[in-house]
């Protein structure tokens, strides 16, 4: 039986609402999805100046968090009142909408001993329910939490799903505001995969685009490209702690936000286009090194998320791992822009079948749960 669900995604970069409108069929392994329609729906600068408030210690609050939560829960909702509008289907024909929601944030190890790990994504998913009148299936990160694993990355089980092969080993590497990695063996088992967060992925080339330029990002790589990496401050940059964790690990603004680029500004004084070349070298080198150990004789690394439209990040990856085939997800018949929205329709669809979607292997958890929680509209 064919299925219509939205996905939902909004991640660490704050660009906005990424809906993905699927069919989707089986269950498992059985699995297949087409995608029908993308769309990302921009965020106004207003609501991004909120959110980055929420998000750091030094600006949040509690009532800010509030209001934020249920704010976000009926933009997300509009957004896919619209996207179904776009492909001429009514929201009420979708089995249901599977939202990841905002990070606030993600305290998987926590410093204080007063602290316990946790996590907070926010996006009311009753508001989005209500504007769409449909099934909303959110929160997925929790179930993890519960039995001790990271709460992330979130997305291995798709990329198993989708991607797997009989004969090569391909590695997953998105890059959104952070990277993360899907280590898929040849032939392999779900419970064979290596997930973790490689660390930077555009995070610290937008915060820095911003600042010298007022631009949201680095566009075709262009400042990148202009720059000279300054080898010293990158090898400098890369004895941050975060790369030399075990795994499995995860990152996020906590560890690579605008309070890490303010320490690095005081602490080295370079032109703008050089600082831009350096912190893309930085995020190029930093999943070379985190991926290589994992590269075998036949091995593809396969690029999804913003990243993947800079060419002078793909193409300093590519010189960091010759060994290995570096692809984009359009070489393989998908879409960067689309991929972690489908993922959340991948993952909504086991939460709707009652079966587990987290991989223990890559979050630490103690065993596979069924992830999320699920809201209803009359």
């Amino acid at each position: 039986m064919v299925m219509l669900a939205v996905g939902l995604m909004s991640g660490t970069s704050l660009d906005g609402t990424d809906a993905a409108l699927v069919e989707i069929t089986g269950v498992g392994e059985t699995t297949q999805v087409k995608l029908r329609h993308f769309a990302s729906y921009p965020f106004s600068l207003a609501l991004k100046n909120k959110i980055k408030a929420a998000l750091a210690v030094e600006t949040s609050n509690v009532e800010q968090i509030c209001s934020l939560n249920f704010e976000l829960g009926a933009i997300f909702g509009e957004a896919v009142v619209k996207i179904c509008q776009e492909a001429h289907v009514l929201p009420q024909d979708l089995a249901f909408v599977a939202s990841h929601g905002q990070t606030i944030y993600h305290l998987p190890r926590p410093d204080q001993a007063d602290l316990v790990p946790s996590t907070l994504q926010i996006g009311d998913p009753a508001m989005i329910a209500e504007r769409a009148q449909t099934t909303v299936i959110s929160n997925f990160r929790e179930a993890d939490m519960a039995v001790g694993g990271q709460g992330a990355p979130i997305v291995p089980y798709s990329e198993y799903i989708l991607y797997r092969s009989a004969d090569c080993t391909r590695i997953l590497q998105n890059i959104g505001g952070i990277g993360n990695a899907t280590v898929i063996p040849a032939g392999g088992q779900l419970r064979e995969l290596v997930a973790f967060d490689t660390g930077p992925g555009n995070m610290v080339i937008d915060e820095l685009c911003r600042r010298f330029y007022q631009e949201e990002y680095d566009r075709d790589g262009a400042h990148g490209s202009a720059g000279q990496v300054d080898q010293g401050v990158l090898q400098q940059l890369l004895q941050h702690p975060y790369f030399a964790r075990p795994f499995p690990k995860t990152s996020g603004r906590e560890d690579f936000g605008s309070e890490y680029v303010d320490r690095i500004l005081q602490k080295y004084q370079l032109s703008a286009d050089d600082w831009i070349a350096t912190a893309t070298a930085l995020t190029a080198q930093s999943i070379a090194q985190a991926v290589q150990q994992f590269a075998t004789a036949k091995t593809e690394l396969i690029i999804g998320g913003g990243g993947s439209y800079n060419p002078t990040l793909v193409k300093m990856i590519q010189a960091a791992l010759p060994q290995v085939r570096v692809g984009i997800q359009e070489d393989y018949g998908y879409s960067s822009d689309a991929k972690e929205a489908i993922a959340m329709v991948v993952l909504g669809n086991q939460t709707w079948h009652h079966q587990p979607s987290n991989v223990p292997s890559a979050t630490g958890a103690k065993r596979a749960v069924i992830l999320g929680r699920i809201t209803m509209s009359l």
